[in-house]
């Protein structure tokens, strides 16, 4: 597998460099990274459980990609092309909101990330990279957040945090 890299930032989400990716989790180093929430025409949100392969936080249900943008890549591209790597389409999206946030995600390593957030509608049936996905669902935004408070540790630290965000912003707009 080729090394990848991040993109090092302040908190104004200004480049400070690259460091590769295992070596600023492990530093907990604050890095540029996005993350994608798709809805369906119904308004529901498709959420995917990430693949027992990964790296850190396997299993765990969260937003419907998520990830970082290669060095020189602007971010709106790196969304995209998540998308259709790890759920097989593309649609519109819009930014959001961003955010930063520290967490522990187990074996050693720190998420330390400025998250900028994307949302889109789309009604196409995903077809996931099983290297990266292991499940995927639609779920009613109440219905989520009533699971997400029933049972917390079935989420990955970063959707916990996005999603409060995504609730209000979505309230604030009226979507």
């Amino acid at each position: 597998m080729p090394v990848e890299y991040v993109v090092l930032v302040n908190k104004n989400n200004q480049p400070l460099g690259t460091m590769e990716k295992m070596e600023a989790h492990e530093r907990g180093e604050l890095h540029r990274a996005f993350s994608v929430f798709i809805f369906n025409s119904e308004g529901q949100m498709m959420l995917q459980r990430r693949a027992e392969e990964k790296y850190h936080s396997p299993g765990l249900w969260t937003n419907t990609t998520c990830s970082h943008p290669r060095t020189g890549e602007k971010i709106t591209e790196a969304a995209h092309r998540r998308l259709m790597e790890e759920m097989g389409f593309d649609c519109e999206l819009e930014e959001a909101f961003s955010f930063i946030y520290k967490a522990d995600v187990g074996g050693g390593l720190t998420e330390h990330e400025f998250d900028q957030v994307f949302i889109g509608t789309c009604d196409k049936k995903p077809t996931p990279n099983p290297d990266e996905v292991g499940d995927w669902k639609y779920i009613w935004p109440g219905e989520l957040y009533a699971d997400i408070e029933k049972n917390p540790a079935n989420y990955t630290v970063w959707f916990k945090i996005a999603i409060k965000r995504l609730k209000d912003y979505l309230k604030k707009n009226k979507l």
